[in-house]
C-alpha cells in the first residue's frame, strides 16, 4: 500500500457549506485511490483500486 503521508487530499469541487460534512480523495497514487473522512484527516483512510473507484463514481453521478 502507498504511504499514505504522500497523498495530495482533496475535496470535491461541489463541496459547498455544508458543515464539514466532506469526504477528501487523494488520486495521486498510479494503483490506489484513497478516500477519508475531511472532518478527521489523521483518522482512518479507505482504499480502492482506480477501477473500482471510477465505477463507483460514475454509478453516483448517474443516479443524479
Amino acid at each position: 500500500m502507498a504511504n499514505l503521508t504522500d497523498a495530495q487530499w482533496r475535496k470535491s469541487t461541489r463541496s459547498g457549506d455544508n458543515g464539514g460534512a466532506c469526504v477528501e480523495v487523494a488520486d495521486n497514487f498510479p494503483d490506489l485511490v484513497a478516500v477519508r473522512d475531511s472532518k478527521d484527516p489523521a483518522g482512518p483512510a479507505l482504499a480502492f483500486s482506480p477501477t473500482a473507484w471510477m465505477t463507483f463514481v460514475q454509478s453516483t453521478k448517474a443516479k443524479h
